[in-house]
């Protein structure tokens, strides 16, 4: 299944790229109709279901997209999707497309743990040192656990920066463990 998200994923994107929509938007978009079909049962029966001709499901599609303000693109690709009946995809692939615009536009995000609140201008600092790593513009989101001692955890992707004082004893123990 990660082909075929990481296929629709890439598709949308070149065409977020090629007619020059606003990746902000057209992630907010698709987030929005992901948030009505997960919440309305009748909505993903009614697309799921086979016997339900291609142009009503296209109908209730339309009726939705003016409501929840989606481009026609964003719209088009969510017909491609009930079309193709990759509906229970719909969150994967959304996901997928934003993974994919971010790393189009340069960006990573970064889940920055603290043991204590970060001031503005140490929230900074750890950002340009996550760039200067990455060597991305970062998005970063901010969490507290008063575990690390001090010092903070840095995530972007799979790659995990530990700078917390939890994490350099754990380092120190396993040093001396193997002496």
């Amino acid at each position: 299944m990660a082909a075929i998200t990481s296929r629709y994923a890439r598709a949308f994107a070149d065409v977020v790229f090629d007619r020059k929509l606003d990746a902000n938007k057209t992630i907010a978009d698709l987030n929005a109709i992901v948030g009505v079909v997960q919440n309305s049962s009748d909505l993903r029966k009614t697309w799921d279901n086979p016997s339900i001709a291609a142009a009503q499901k296209h109908g209730v599609l339309d009726a939705l997209a003016p409501r929840l303000g989606l481009s026609r693109e964003v719209r088009n690709f969510v017909a491609i999707i009930v079309d193709h009946r990759r509906l229970n995809e719909l969150g994967r692939i959304v996901r997928q497309v934003e993974q994919e615009l971010s790393d189009r536009l340069g960006f990573a995000d970064a889940e920055i743990t603290s043991a204590r609140p970060l001031s503005d201008g140490e929230k900074q600092a750890l950002e340009q040192q996550v760039h200067r790593r990455t060597g991305k513009n970062v998005r970063a989101r901010y969490a507290q656990d008063a575990a690390l001692l001090g010092g903070a955890v840095v995530r972007v992707g799979s790659t995990i920066y530990d700078g917390s004082v939890q994490g350099q004893l754990k380092r120190l123990r396993e040093q001396l463990a193997a002496c």
